[in-house]
């Protein structure tokens, strides 16, 4: 593929994911015992951009979709959108979604192809569960004026669905990858 051309595919599959995080939004998303944020099916596609796109284009997607929730379209899940979500008790979470991307695609990469499944599914868990709790709990804390162990506590909530939702990640990230095998680089030595 030319220069041209493989930017213009990694453009369209960075927006193609963007959109797809945006469409998450639209399940209902629910707090459980009235926990300041809310489980959505966000953070399933937060695992996937990462894990298909790899470490630059799966942050450049999320970063996107944040800046047209920054912009104020409603694309979080419960129609939420604009500057103040980026101040609530969920900021840390949004904070951490390009970070949670990136070092998820950075080890799935960093292995390259062939795609390993159990290996994928440790890498999703690390930087999609691991790597976005220790930033969105402390600013849950802060920003819903909690505890730090109180928001440790609601945050497991979380845990089963997430972990769920990695395991989907890595199977459809899996089924992706067989698809299209140029998107992961060869394993080197």
């Amino acid at each position: 593929m030319s220069g041209s051309s493989t930017r213009s595919r990694d453009l369209a599959l960075s927006a193609t994911f963007a959109a797809f995080i945006a469409v998450l939004g639209l399940v209902p998303a629910f707090s459980p015992l009235g926990f300041a944020v809310p489980i959505t099916l966000q953070s399933l596609g937060i695992m996937l951009v990462g894990a298909v796109l790899g470490p630059r284009h799966g942050a450049s997607a999320v970063l996107f979709f944040l800046f047209l929730v920054a912009l104020g379209l409603p694309l979080l899940a419960g129609g939420r959108g604009g500057l103040g979500v980026f101040t609530g008790p969920s900021a840390g979470y949004l904070v951490g979604f390009p970070i949670s991307a990136a070092v998820i695609g950075y080890l799935i990469y960093r292995r390259g192809a062939p795609y390993n499944p159990p290996y994928a599914l440790a890498a999703i868990i690390f930087g999609g569960i691991v790597v976005l709790y220790l930033i969105g709990v402390p600013v849950t804390a802060w920003r819903a004026d909690i505890s730090l162990r109180a928001a440790i506590v609601g945050s497991g909530f979380f845990i089963v669905g997430d972990l769920i939702k990695a395991a989907l990640a890595a199977i459809i990230a899996g089924a992706v990858h067989r698809a299209d095998p140029r998107l992961l680089p060869r394993r080197r030595g």
